[in-house]
């Protein structure tokens, strides 16, 4: 075991941690988060060592497991090195072929590549896909490079080098003065200048100070947080560790929700082997700054993810905020002066070190500098993690990197910021994002979560679900929060019901102004935005469902109902055989009938039928038509 007590030792062991590595002619490199667990990367990876080992080929192709390459749309995945060929959505029967067709003969499995949603055309090679090609993946990269669970792989990447350059080449303010200048804001939600958050709590009388790593990521559908945790959990300890000498703090916390089960194994094991080797815990790298950092698994409450929620749990308490100021700089865990910052700002933090402020001021916008990682889910081709620089537009990352639309379906809104941000309409496509932006646009950037929605999405259905997640989520602490997302929900529920009035949406502005301004947290302050932003841009939708009675999504059931037009019906059988209740009858070329006791308007019928299929509103008889592809 290698006991690091100099810069100099770091750079001895990554020198010969290079030297020793086998020489071998091909690397399979199986990325396995846990989208790729899900998805069947472990059943690949056995069979491909299982081939390796049968065909003794050991000694000349390597595999290596590492965290998830952001590319969650076709796992489980592969990347063969040097070549750089990607395979994707692979079987364990697709083993033995990529062994001897890939492996042995250098020939290109072309079934296995990607095809482009948008072009048509075929890659197969991971950096000629479009995916990647627009991504600017400062934090992400070294995913394809890291086994999450060996340290040598880090450190043989550079890794620590700024830890050591921050203790023995700067002061603790020098450190402080380059976070500042490099313009990093925090990813966690508000932005935040990290520089200067640090600063207040440096500045903070009382001793001991903490830093945290808030990695309780509750939002829906965003999974940034657990990505980095998985793949490269050292990134985050080393920021941890320049943040902590330039605080002045001695213990570290780590908060992670117990819904990450990968991900604390990985980070508790880096832990360890932090500690091992003299990068945690007395004199690190024999210097006289001494730090720890220990694990806390949250049990999943959204809430917790407030900052002073979270240190309440911490504490052992509930977790429940509390009023701020103080603000957690001046008083915070066990109340003394306490930085908290999301894994993705602690990410950032050894790459402004090591490559310098200059260097990173000079990605992304004037105000918004760096890249920042967003979950792209929804009806998008290419749903996955997308590393991005600041100020890219809307339009880009949806069409350039996600690959479009699914099924070449209309946009209709993107919703950034989780369920405490905001729809952006379509109209808005070349929006650049970044943090004044998308606050001008009624939004946040929250934490990264980027949601697509095509035409078939109800506006009004959406702002009802993202409501109801903010209402079950509340702690209840204060009456403007607990009561008011409440009757919003309500309000919202009767409009999808058919039972709105033309008054409901004042009703719902006025609550929502109120709820904003009177709750006592964040998850309060900001659970209005979906329904203020859907109110502001798609109106229309909310007057339809009150005035029409209609949902033009076909969403809203209660709003809808289907019937085939005797006129129209040509008895394909089509409608009848799609019916998941068994609700149509008829017979071929016959005409089918739809029994409305039955019914649960799902729409499959109006999906397939061929011909014109009209959805009707239940209460006053409006419709709307199509012609199906």
């Amino acid at each position: 075991m290698r006991i690091l007590t100099h810069p100099d030792h770091l750079d001895a062991w990554r020198a010969k941690i290079l030297e020793e590595r086998p020489a071998r002619k091909k690397t399979i490199v199986v990325t396995s988060g846990t989208c790729g667990q899900a998805s069947g990367s472990l059943q690949v990876l056995e069979a491909l060592r299982r081939e390796i080992d049968r065909r003794g080929l050991a000694d000349t192709v390597g595999i290596e497991v590492t965290g998830c390459h952001g590319f969650c749309e076709m796992e489980p995945s592969i990347v063969i090195y040097p070549q750089g060929t990607f395979y994707k959505k692979l079987l364990p029967k697709d083993v033995p072929a990529i062994i001897e067709e890939t492996i042995l003969n250098d020939k290109i499995i072309s079934s296995l590549t990607y095809v482009d949603p948008a072009s048509g055309h075929r890659f197969s090679r991971q950096k000629e896909i479009p995916f990647y090609q627009k991504q600017m993946r400062l934090l992400t990269e070294n995913n394809f490079h890291i086994e999450p669970e060996k340290i040598e792989d880090y450190i043989a990447l550079d890794g620590y080098k700024a830890l050591g350059k921050a203790l023995f080449d700067m002061t603790s303010q020098g450190v402080i003065d380059e976070i500042k200048t490099s313009g990093l804001r925090g990813r966690g939600g508000a932005g935040f200048a990290t520089g200067r958050k640090w600063e207040l709590c440096r500045e903070a009388p009382g001793h001991p100070k903490y830093v945290i790593c808030n990695a309780d990521e509750g939002d829906p559908g965003a999974y940034m947080d657990r990505s980095l945790l998985e793949g490269n959990p050292h990134s985050v300890i080393e920021g941890m560790l320049i943040g902590a000498y330039a605080i002045g703090a001695s213990e570290g916390f780590i908060y992670v929700r117990m819904e990450y089960p990968l991900a604390v194994k990985h980070v508790t094991r880096a832990l360890d082997q932090a500690r091992k080797h003299g990068l945690l815990g007395p004199s690190i790298l024999g210097s006289e700054f001494h730090f720890d950092i220990q694990i806390v698994q949250g049990a999943g409450a959204f809430v917790s993810g407030e900052e002073t929620s979270l240190m309440a749990s911490i504490e052992g308490r509930r977790a429940f905020p509390r009023q701020r100021p103080p603000f957690p700089a001046q008083e915070g865990l066990w109340g003394k002066p306490t930085n908290i910052n999301n894994v993705e700002t602690w990410a950032n933090v050894p790459v402004i070190v090591d490559k310098g402020a200059e260097w990173y001021a000079k990605i992304g916008t004037e105000k918004s500098k760096g890249t920042k990682i967003f979950s792209l889910v929804g009806k998008i081709n290419n749903t996955g993690l997308v590393e991005v620089p600041m100020g890219i537009t809307l339009r880009e990352i949806i069409y350039d990197v996600g690959g479009g639309l699914k099924d070449k379906k209309t946009l209709k809104a993107v919703q950034t910021g989780g369920p405490s941000g905001g729809c952006i309409p379509a109209e808005k496509i070349d929006l650049p994002i970044d943090y004044d932006s998308l606050v001008q646009a009624g939004a946040i950037m929250g934490s990264g979560g980027m949601i697509i929605m095509d035409e078939d999405t109800c506006m009004v259905d959406i702002a009802r679900y993202f409501l109801g997640f903010t209402q079950e989520e509340s702690c209840g602490k204060c009456v403007p929060c607990r009561v008011g997302t409440r009757q919003m929900f309500d309000l919202l529920t009767r409009i999808t019901q058919g039972k709105g009035e033309p008054q409901d949406i004042v009703r719902l502005e006025d609550l929502a102004d109120t709820v904003k301004a009177a709750s006592l947290c964040g998850l309060g302050q900001t659970a209005p935005n979906p329904v203020l932003t859907t109110l502001r841009y798609f109106r229309h939708e909310y007057e339809a469902h009150i005035v029409d009675k209609s949902c033009h999504a076909r969403v809203c059931k209660d709003l809808v109902a289907y019937y085939i037009e005797p006129d129209k019906c040509i008895g394909c059988l089509l409608c009848k055989q799609s019916c998941p209740v068994a609700a149509i009858s008829g017979e071929r070329k016959k005409l089918h009938v739809v029994d409305q006791a039955l019914c649960v308007k799902c729409g499959a019928c109006y999906d397939v039928c061929p011909v014109k299929v009209r959805a009707v509103s239940r209460l006053t008889g409006t419709s709307r038509e199509r012609i199906a592809p």
